[in-house]
């Protein structure tokens, strides 16, 4: 008591200097600390520090000692001085915002240094809550409402839609707060109302408010609105072809989307319901034309599409197996009928063909197995015949020619025939070669070494008939004979060979001028006589034939 009295007197003596005041804000329920003299260094000529405020003083602290508490009230156990002359209020609340003052006397000066003292609070949480169930397009609606508790000051709520700040505008958008004070806390709840007018582009949107640094969880809602569209589609891989499904797909843009449509189906209307989709199975040329679909409850609300088959037939005569003979004739028709541009392709025995075949006069090499193939972009169609000429087996070259070694002599038989012919040989012989059967001809080998002149004959036959040819062959050892007598001899050889040729031909020429000039005569007498011709035609058969034996005699002596 005595020291409070002298400290009385003493600050009575001093000169008062009261500083401007400065704010601190402190956070609820923290420890608040509220510096003296803006947390200036202490002066050197320090006595005395002094907090207090409005009711009473808190503490005291004189100079290198601890600080005492004086204060008798509420701050009896919550205040203490740090160890720059600071204030420090434990678990502040609102009853705390207020004024507090420094006193430091220094010297002969006494200073005082005002804080006013501010406490805020964020909102324990913000959210929406009376959600509304739905939106509709163009119906302003309640959205929910954000609110904001537990806060000082009273917390400033803002609505966002995607992120992005909504601004009331009085008419899409209009929002409404309001905010009540905890009496006991004296902390206040702010409460936003939205209310907003749907787009359709707000079907996925997100709605958040926030306060200060909270944000609300995101709300999306669902957004209803009449169906303004609809839209067929035809859902298929490529063009439509014959014997294809085709699925018909009705879309609307209403929300809900509808459930059941109508489907126009070339005049028919079916009823599609719990489904957006029809399908057309094994569809024709004559599915093709306009298709329909439309919401039951509003049959003007449609869509149409013209939807095209593509088809492709072809027929192609003959097929099959064709047998035809050499020389005739064999007419193709090829028919089609298309929706589209057609490419047609021929092949023979899987060769690819130029152009067209025509058979206008048939020979063996048209026989093989032709196919047409006619496309239309994926549409294929193909067709075939085996085409088979036939024809009696003609010999066309019957030859011979000595063995390279000389010790043989080789005959060829060439024919063409079809089915494919076989070839015989009047004599055997060795080393028999056939060439392969390609295009109605064949080539028959055969070696032989004669011991004697002789006539050999082919004959070459199928099951349509046959046909013969002979040659004649000398022997190996004539010609060997004629070979040894040498170089020198080959002149008189020649020669010799030529003489009796001439021979032969001038005997033949002047038996065949006898015969003239008996003929002549014997009509001459015949007319003189006047006897029938009969007698002398008869005996000139029989001597044209002698002459005609003598001639072949002859004719294969020369060629022998």
């Amino acid at each position: 008591m005595h020291f409070s009295s002298c400290l009385c007197t003493l600050l009575v003596a001093l000169v008062y200097q009261v500083s401007a005041m400065d704010t601190v804000i402190g956070l609820y329920g923290e420890t608040v600390e509220v510096p003296c003299n803006n947390g200036a260094p202490k002066p050197k000529d320090l006595f005395i520090t002094k907090w207090k405020y409005d009711n009473g003083d808190l503490l005291t602290q004189l100079k290198d000692q601890d600080a005492s508490v004086i204060a008798t009230d509420k701050y009896k156990d919550r205040v203490s001085m740090a160890e720059n002359s600071s204030l420090l209020i434990a678990a502040a609340s609102l009853k705390d915002e207020k004024t507090f003052t420094c006193m430091v006397v220094a010297g002969a000066d006494i200073s005082e240094y005002p804080v006013k003292l501010l406490i805020h609070k964020a909102p324990t949480g913000v959210e929406i809550t009376a959600l509304a169930a739905e939106l509709e397009i163009g119906k302003p609606t309640q959205l929910g409402q954000c609110s904001a508790p537990d806060a000082n000051p009273a917390a400033n709520i803002t609505w966002f839609k995607n992120k992005k700040h909504l601004v009331a505008d009085g008419k899409g958008i209009i929002i409404s707060s309001k905010v009540k004070v905890d009496e006991v806390t004296g902390l206040t709840t702010t409460s936003s109302t939205l209310q907003y007018t749907a787009e359709k582009g707000d079907t996925d949107a997100l709605f958040t408010c926030g306060a200060l640094n909270a944000l609300s969880s995101p709300v999306s809602f669902t957004v209803t609105y009449p169906t303004e569209r609809v839209s067929l589609h035809v859902i298929s891989k490529g063009p439509l072809m014959e014997g294809d499904n085709v699925t018909l797909k009705c879309k609307a843009d209403g929300n809900p989307l509808p459930t059941s449509f109508n489907f126009h189906i070339q005049r028919k209307v079916v009823k599609v319901e719990n489904s957006d989709s029809y399908t057309v199975t094994d569809v024709t040329r004559d599915s093709t034309g306009e298709y329909k679909c439309s919401i039951i409850d509003n049959a003007k609300m449609e869509d149409s599409k013209n939807i095209t088959i593509n088809y492709l037939d072809m027929s192609l005569s003959p097929s099959g197996k064709v047998m035809k003979s050499t020389g005739e004739s064999l007419a193709l028709n090829l028919q089609t009928d298309a929706s589209g541009e057609l490419r047609v392709s021929w092949t023979k025995d899987n060769g690819k063909l130029d152009k067209i075949p025509k058979f206008d006069k048939l020979t063996y090499s048209d026989s093989g197995k032709y196919e047409v193939v006619v496309t239309m972009g994926a549409l294929i169609k193909k067709a075939s015949f085996e085409l088979v000429v036939e024809g009696i087996p003609v010999i066309r070259r019957l030859a011979k020619q000595r063995g390279e070694d000389g010790q043989h002599k080789v005959l060829t038989c060439e024919a063409e025939g079809s089915p494919k012919p076989t070839v015989a040989w009047s004599v055997n012989g060795t080393s028999a070669d056939e060439s392969p059967y390609v295009n109605g001809k064949i080539s028959h080998k055969l070696t032989i070494v004669p011991t004697v002149n002789l006539t050999v004959v082919c004959t070459v036959s199928n099951e349509l008939g046959q046909d013969t040819r002979a040659i004649n062959v000398s022997t190996l050892f004539e010609e060997v004979r004629m070979d040894k007598q040498g170089s020198s001899d080959d002149s008189d050889t020649t020669k010799l060979v030529v003489g009796v040729i001439v021979g032969l031909l001038l005997a033949t020429v002047v038996v065949g001028l006898a015969y003239w000039l008996y003929l002549k005569k014997s009509k001459q007498g015949s007319w003189k006589t006047g006897e029938k011709e009969d007698g002398s035609t008869e005996e000139s058969k029989k001597l044209e034939e002698k002459i005609e034996e003598k001639l072949e005699e002859n004719s294969q002596k020369v060629e022998v």
